[in-house]
């Protein structure tokens, strides 16, 4: 399914990508002091996350179509929240963001190794997992008696990290799909046409049966 619609969709993979980057580089470089801002930020991000879920759930069939629109839907309701609350939504995250980050880089191993036969750049999704484990691992470890400042720098910094992840994952998705697409192109016109063109008979040959018709001819009649 992928490889049929690798044509027209791969484009679309692409802008989303450069979408993400830009994302994640607004981010990193804000200078946030309001909680609330904080949390509204975290809200786009969340719904932006979401509508990627959703259009990947459009593309991929069985069990993972299930995952991908799961994940869209909690996506959709923590963004919903972070505009109702963005306060609590930003002392919820700053105290479970250890763990959350155990289960993105969890998800993002598993389909990195699980798309090891689709596409050459699944190694992307499997450094994206490990980064954010390496990330986790610093986060748990870290004092928790930490100011809101640094607390607030903190989950800037996953969230512009986790955006320039993502649209990097997004465009190297964009550009296998393309190749899927070239690929599936190039076979078909072979795959088609291979019965419509006659057989042809070999110029040795031809050149071999003119003489046996002429020295035919010339067999004087009885």
């Amino acid at each position: 399914m992928l490889a049929q619609r690798a044509p027209r969709y791969w484009w679309l993979l692409l802008v989303v990508g450069v979408v993400w980057l830009v994302i994640g580089w607004f981010v990193l470089r804000a200078d946030v002091a309001s909680l609330a801002t904080v949390g509204v930020l975290l809200g786009v991000v969340f719904i932006a996350s979401g509508v990627n879920e959703a259009a990947l759930a459009s593309m991929v069939t069985g069990g993972w179509k299930a995952l991908h629109y799961g994940i869209a839907f909690l996506f959709f309701l923590a963004g919903l929240w972070a505009f109702i609350r963005p306060i609590n939504t930003f002392f919820a995250l700053a105290s479970v963001l250890g763990l959350i980050l155990v289960f993105a880089g969890a998800f993002e191993i598993t389909r990195g190794v699980a798309t090891r036969g689709e596409t050459p750049y699944w190694w992307t999704g499997l450094l994206s997992g490990v980064i954010l484990l390496l990330l986790a691992a610093w986060v748990s470890v870290s004092d928790p008696q930490t100011s809101i400042a640094r607390r607030t720098y903190l989950i800037l910094f996953w969230v512009g990290f986790m955006a320039l992840l993502r649209g990097f994952t997004q465009i190297m998705m964009g550009f296998s799909l393309r190749h899927l697409g070239t690929e599936a192109t190039s076979r078909e016109p072979s795959a088609t046409g291979a019965g419509d063109v006659p057989p042809t008979v070999p110029t040795q040959e031809r050149r071999g049966t003119a003489p046996s018709e002429s020295a035919q001819q010339s067999v004087p009649r009885a």
